[in-house]
């Protein structure tokens, strides 16, 4: 699954430099221009979060310097043909999602290939038996109720005195991020899968990063990620259709892939909700934590989970899959133009919230109330 987050963090793992490819002077105006981002954010971070912030421009000298353009990279014949052939589609889709509204930028124009599974690994943390979230603030973009890092060690360390300290705490890995468009973010192997879903998931990917890029409100996390999932979910049907048709292998591939990820989101809404009834009732600590575990158990069986659940998983769940219906009348109420439906939340930015992670349906009813005005 792909992540959406500022630019993530990374220490101990070296660049990898090829002989082959030269240092580039793009790559070094690139290099300079994640330094001076690095300087300015430490300049307006208090200490606690200078050691983040150093790691996160680390991470992304690393990935500039295994920067080469999506033309070398859709050319390199030593490539696999079928990276090459979905590399090729790259410019097709931001075409596309610029058709659609989303903001022109020069992102996706360069290729990192990556030696790990995962670009970043997201850490999260909730109270053990509330789903409130741990928060971190950052200059620019707020306050997240995530951090991501480059390196698995990283993040493993971090986890621990969170743990320690009592939180629930999840990491999992992420194949994508965005740099939220202070930097261009390039295309990343991370984000091509091995199946026949595969065009349908780049597109996603693409189309949800560049949603980040058109529209972004500070501190607003749960909104910012599920409208993100919800264009990139939408546009990429669409997407699929126009480009190799409704009844593709590659579209029929992406649909099932989809509906596979439906039954695990009803699995972990309904897993959230029976956890948020237990924790609110008036049981003793202990009855509801041995609940938990039981609902958490049966919820791990039922969707094939790989790694244990907690309520820092499912509270990022939620950051990713709230106000769907919402989202989809308002897209309704703007005659289903997508330039019309972004122009209408455009409002958002400068609406005052009540909270970090306000509600998603709660603030996108006035809008739809509103006419897609």
């Amino acid at each position: 699954m792909s992540e959406r987050l500022p630019a993530s963090a990374h220490r101990g793992a070296a660049p990898s430099w090829s002989a082959s490819r030269p240092r580039r002077p793009e790559r070094a105006g690139k290099v300079a221009s994640v330094l001076l981002a690095l300087a300015l954010c430490s300049l307006l971070s208090s200490c606690t979060q200078v050691r983040y912030i150093a790691q996160a421009g680390l991470g992304q000298i690393s990935m500039a310097w295994r920067t080469e353009s999506l033309e070398d990279a859709v050319g390199d014949a030593r490539r696999p043909w079928r990276t090459r052939a979905l590399l090729r589609e790259v410019p097709h889709i931001k075409r596309f999602g610029e058709r659609h509204g989303l903001t022109p930028t020069g992102n996706y124009r360069t290729y990192v290939e990556l030696d790990r599974p995962a670009a970043v690994w997201v850490v999260s943390a909730c109270e053990p038996l509330r789903f409130r979230s741990k928060t971190w603030s950052f200059p620019i973009v707020g306050t997240v109720p995530y951090v991501g890092w480059f390196d698995l060690e990283d993040a493993r360390a971090f986890a621990a005195p969170l743990k320690a300290a009592g939180w629930d705490v999840d990491v999992r890995g992420a194949g994508a991020y965005s740099t939220l468009g202070w930097l261009e973010d390039p295309v990343l192997s991370t984000m091509i899968s091995s199946g026949d879903e595969a065009l349908g998931e780049l597109a996603n990917v693409v189309l949800h990063e560049s949603l980040h890029a058109t529209l972004y409100v500070k501190g607003q996390t749960r909104l910012n990620e599920s409208l993100a999932s919800f264009v990139g979910d939408e546009l990429t049907k669409v997407f699929l259709d126009e480009r190799v048709g409704p009844f593709s292998a590659e579209k029929t591939a992406y649909m099932r892939e989809q509906e596979r990820r439906e039954a695990r989101v009803r699995a972990l809404h309904e897993a959230y909700v029976r956890l948020n009834r237990l924790y609110a009732s008036s049981a003793p600590n202990a009855e509801k934590r041995a609940e938990k575990a039981a609902v958490l158990a049966r919820l791990e069986e039922e969707i094939g989970a790989r790694r244990p659940l907690n309520n820092a998983a499912l509270v990022q769940f939620r950051v990713y899959n709230s106000g769907t219906s919402e989202l989809r009348a308002l897209l309704a109420t703007c005659g289903g133009s997508w330039p019309k439906f972004l122009g209408a939340l455009r409002r958002l930015e400068n609406h005052r919230f009540s909270s970090p992670q306000e509600n998603v349906g709660r603030v996108v009813e006035p809008l739809i109330r509103a006419g897609c005005r």
